[in-house]
């Protein structure tokens, strides 16, 4: 079926189910017109992930889920401004870096919070209703620090002050975990902790044009009955306990907010998960009935991740630093599967696909030891959501881990792609940076109908042995010259990039090639071995993937399509050309059009001439340089930005409409040590907003 009647087949059963969608006890705005939905960007959108549903019995099972109409409605946003174009290879600047404090970050594996009012619109300061992200600092809370802060008036194309400070909250603790949003915007939660004792905290801001990082506001505390009616700002929270009332600490489980029940879910250090109701629009209320909150690892107690919960089975899944995954049931019911990671333990909690019931796990070590040399392997696993006790489901090596007794780095989340999240049967690719063993290295896991395919090894991103990132994965199909997608990751020290010795933040354009797909010179896509393919001659692809030539400046043929391969994608930064230097055939160069060149022919002393040549612009174009040609591969498919420590998880902003002010489609993440964060001209943990394109 072509590309256009899936599209077509999708939006109808799409509005088939939008038909139900107002009756959902979530209910917070109308969905008559997609301009009205508001757009909210948190951690827990990274933990649950929709393909298509295929049978009436999916789509009556994933229309439930309010997480599952926000995805549909990003995939089917309008298109981009086409000075912020994803796919363009314009050399865009850093829009701003602020400083929130000295060793302030977010947290490795964390995710700062946006807000949008509108689907389709970016709205600046002086909106009603202003766009807005959220940061955790990840420092205690005192009168001249501010332990959660929000920025407004995000876009270069904005009036006044760019970001200017929403709010700033001393809320009595250090915040460690990542904020959740409400539905409308006007609450968060989240989890502090202060002298071992977590505490869940439910705040209500207020604008302030006094408040900053150094000169928080003190939210009025309240009790949890005055909560739904007291005035703004004010919070009000639970102290973790488990269910005789001894007091537990909580440093890694985020809390998950169910939108459709208003209810939330909240892991702690010593193995309880506890439930939540009425957290936003009702009277806040633990559940300590029924076998709630419930604790899933009693024989090891070890720290929860954060439980990720599918409404429309009222399972929550969970992991353990243990290394374990758990299914519980709305009766409190555990289910453990067998030990999945035998290193540092699951770190970030389980992704879930609910409309094929799977769940995929990461894990530092597999224990296993059947890597190269003997050792562990990093390993992603897939679960259903019916899995057995005991079980470990099926599993994929990403790289080499250590031996067994020593510590590898974390495995973090990866994301999918847009194949996998526009099939219906959970078919596509998964990005994950693996080899927690050695130095971090971004792979492919193919995924047929959710069973795990070989991964392929594409960029190293660091010549040392340090922790990576959570994978982002963001595509926009509305990008003049079609379709562009690309994955983003981090490295926390010695990056490959330029610039990069204290840990770098990295682009890689992953555009999947599609059947039957008019293409255009110069649009690259990502082949099944994690090699660019640049279009050099125009026309309409084939029905069935070709066998594509993985040799840099080889051509395939693809129906009435000509693919170039510039080679493997590469995380380091490139050379630029130098007079009189020897290059051997196959030597590639990054021309000053930021196109890669690369040597075909090479005569006489292979030496290139004494002045810069006039490169040829054109994708498969030749330029003679003395005694060499180069064939021009097409535009640079990765861009890298030096990150201090590395990144946090890294949020997308990508919906909004032709036409819209500069600056409105970018990235947002905070470093993981000190830098000097241009915008404010400060030193410390600075939360960035960047380009999409090229990252600076």
């Amino acid at each position: 079926m072509r590309r256009s009647q899936r599209g077509l087949l999708w939006l109808g059963v799409s509005f088939l189910g939008l038909l139900g969608f107002s009756v959902i006890s979530m209910a917070q705005t109308s969905p008559e017109s997609q301009d009205a939905v508001p757009v909210t960007r948190d951690f827990s959108h990274k933990h649950v992930i929709f393909s298509r549903p295929a049978t009436p019995a999916q789509v009556s099972r994933v229309q439930q889920d309010v997480r599952y109409w926000q995805q549909l409605y990003r995939r089917q946003s309008g298109t981009i401004s086409p000075s912020e174009q994803i796919g363009s290879n314009l050399n865009t600047k850093r829009d701003w870096s602020k400083s929130m404090g000295s060793g302030a970050s977010v947290g490795a594996g964390n995710y700062p919070a946006k807000y949008s009012f509108s689907l389709t619109t970016a709205n600046c300061g002086t909106a009603t209703q202003p766009d807005f992200t959220v940061y955790n600092t990840g420092l205690s809370g005192s009168a001249t620090q501010a332990s959660i802060v929000a920025y407004y008036n995000l876009y270069s194309g904005c009036t006044g002050t760019v970001p200017s400070v929403y709010w700033a909250y001393n809320t009595g603790g250090n915040v460690k975990t990542a904020v959740a949003l409400s539905f409308d915007g006007k609450q968060v939660a989240f989890v502090q902790t202060l002298a071992g004792h977590a505490r869940l905290v439910l705040l209500k801001w207020a604008a302030s044009t006094t408040q900053s990082v150094s000169n928080p506001g003190t939210p009025t505390p309240v009790s949890l009955a005055s909560y739904p009616t007291c005035t703004a700002p004010c919070m009000t929270g639970f102290v973790l306990t488990d269910s005789v009332g001894t007091v537990n600490d909580d440093t890694t489980s985020s809390i998950f907010y169910v939108y459709n029940d208003d209810s939330a879910y909240v892991g702690d250090s010593a193995g309880w998960l506890h439930q939540f109701t009425g957290v936003f629009k009702g009277t806040p209320t633990e559940v300590r009935t029924g076998g709630w909150p419930v604790h899933v690892n009693p024989s090891t107690s070890k720290a929860l991740t954060v439980g990720v919960h599918d409404f429309s089975s009222g399972k929550t899944f969970v992991g353990d630093a243990g290394g374990f995954l758990y299914r519980v049931s709305p009766a409190a019911a555990v289910t453990a599967s067998g030990q999945l990671d035998f290193g540092v333990g699951i770190v970030q909690g389980p992704i879930i696909d609910p409309t094929a019931a799977k769940v995929y796990v990461f894990a530092s070590s597999d224990g296993s030891s059947a890597c190269t040399g003997g050792v562990n392997c990093a390993s992603v696993y897939a679960l259903g959501f019916s899995f057995a006790a005991g079980n470990t489901g099926t599993k994929k090596t990403v790289g080499i881990s250590t031996l067994t007794g020593t510590a590898p780095n974390p495995l973090y989340i990866g994301d999918f792609d847009s194949t996998y999240q526009n099939s219906v049967n959970s078919t596509g690719n998964l990005y994950v940076c693996g080899n927690t063993g050695g130095p971090p290295i971004l792979y492919k896991v193919p995924i047929a109908a959710g069973v795990l395919g070989t991964a392929t090894a594409g960029s190293v991103l660091s010549t040392s042995t340090t922790p990576c990132s959570p994978v982002t994965d963001v595509v926009n199909p509305n990008i003049a010259g079609g379709l562009t997608e690309w994955v983003f990751a981090s490295a926390d020290i010695n990056g490959t990039g330029a610039g990069c010795a204290g840990g770098c933040i990295y682009n890689f354009k992953n555009t999947p090639w599609q059947a039957s797909t008019a293409y255009a010179v110069g649009q690259e896509v990502v082949d099944s071995s994690f090699h660019i393919q640049v279009v050099t001659v125009a026309g309409t692809s084939g029905a069935t993937a070709p066998a594509w030539s993985a040799t840099g400046g080889t051509t395939t043929t693809d129906g009435t399509v000509t693919w170039f391969s510039q080679g493997v994608t590469s995380a380091g930064t490139r050379a630029v050309w130098v007079r009189l230097n020897h290059y051997p055939v196959g030597s590639k160069i990054l021309d000053g059009n930021n196109n890669i060149e690369i040597v075909k022919v090479s005569n006489g002393n292979g030496n290139s001439g004494g002045n810069l040549p006039t490169w040829n612009t054109t994708v498969g174009g030749t330029t003679a340089d003395a005694a060499l040609t180069w064939t021009n591969l097409g535009p640079n498919s990765s861009s890298s930005l030096p990150s201090a420590g590395g990144t946090s998880g890294i949020i997308i902003d990508n919906t909004v409409s032709s036409g819209t002010l500069a600056g409105a489609s970018q990235i947002y993440f905070s470093t993981l040590s000190n830098q000097t964060c241009a915008t404010s001209g400060t030193t410390g943990g600075c939360a960035v907003q960047a380009s999409q394109a090229a990252l600076q």
